[in-house]
């Protein structure tokens, strides 16, 4: 009996001594790291494995840093200016995966050499799968930030320009030109503006039979815009209560596109102009343009009389009224995790 037991207890010993000698490799690698770079690899092992490493630059050259990182931030083996590095042994104390970093700061590549290997404590884990996986994960918070928004906004009708310019004949005695250029200015955030230009008498009265007009149709849909009449409506919704006229006096106009334009018509010569007429009377909606300076340019091709014009000018600006209010921004950060399959 006792004989049995001796051959057990030896049975044993030796059944340990020889699996303790089980080396499992994990990598066998060659490895072309270029000029001022890094390659890194990541491997699992079981607790109580001995991780059994080495290393060779294959060309005689130093390699300037070798690490061995438990992860995530653990390091356990550092070399510097590295040639060779003969079984080197780590022992695991726990389950975990293993991040292995070999950097070049030289400006020429290095052709290195390594192999990885483990000698696993028992049978229970031999098997231990080194591979190591990744996950996305994603972690979502919640800022608060004041924006600005657009509590409303309100339409307002301004009268921009009033006239009543008499321009002279082509044949005036008084030395008068039989043209003349007016201009004004749009107000800021001006959406769409309106003009009237009418001749004579019947050009006024024409302005007078629109204004009483619109008192009489005008629906009460626009009765919050202040200042509403024939031209803000005219403006706004490119609605015209203006009718055409017959009458004897004409007027040539010119809407001038800048100041260069205004020294071509002065001069005589060919110029830009956005839009044009010879009209007895004309109201018309402006879409453009919407800022600066208007030139409008006027003549009279009648050789003996000289005419009186009615000019009216109306803008719509749009006033927009801010608020402020606090929100919750998302903010979703996103990263890679390691793991492993046991």
């Amino acid at each position: 009996m006792k004989k049995k037991y001796f051959l057990f207890l030896l049975f044993t010993f030796f059944y340990k001594i020889s699996f303790a000698q089980t080396i499992i490799d994990i990598a066998e690698n060659t490895l072309k790291i270029g000029a001022l770079d890094e390659q890194v690899f990541y491997y699992g092992f079981a607790e109580g494995d001995q991780m059994i490493f080495n290393f060779e630059e294959l060309s005689g050259k130093e390699l300037k840093e070798i690490e061995i990182i438990e992860m995530p931030t653990s390091s356990k083996f550092t070399d510097y200016k590295s040639l060779k590095i003969i079984n080197k042994t780590l022992n695991i104390q726990n389950n975990g995966i293993y991040k292995f970093r070999f950097y070049n700061s030289s400006l020429g590549k290095r052709i290195c050499k390594i192999k990885i290997q483990r000698v696993p404590s028992s049978e229970s884990t031999k098997k231990f799968n080194s591979n190591v996986f990744w996950k996305t994960i994603r972690d979502t918070t919640y800022t608060p930030t004041v924006e600005k928004y657009l509590e409303k906004s309100e339409n307002i009708a301004k009268e921009i320009y009033s006239a009543n310019p008499q321009i002279s004949s082509t044949t005036a005695f008084n030395g008068n030109k039989n043209y003349q250029i007016i201009d004004y200015d749009l107000p800021e955030n001006t959406v769409s503006w309106s003009f009237y230009i009418g001749t004579g008498n019947e050009g006024k009265k024409e302005f007078d039979n629109a204004r009483n007009n619109f008192t009489d149709q005008a629906t009460s849909s626009f009765s919050t815009l202040s200042t509403y009449d024939p031209m803000a409506a005219l403006a706004l919704t490119g609605m015209s209560y203006f009718s055409k006229v017959q009458g004897e006096d004409n007027v040539k106009y010119w809407f001038l596109s800048d100041q260069n334009s205004v020294q071509l018509f002065n001069a005589g010569q060919q110029f830009y102009t956005y839009k044009s007429g010879d009209v007895i009377n004309e109201a018309s909606q402006m879409r453009t343009p919407l800022a600066g300076k208007i030139y409008l340019a006027l003549m009279n091709d009648n050789t003996i009389d000289p005419i009186t014009l009615t000019i009216k000018v109306t803008a719509i600006q749009q006033i927009d009224y801010w608020k402020t209010r606090t929100i919750q921004v998302m903010n979703v950060a996103e990263w890679q995790e390691p793991y492993l399959m046991n």
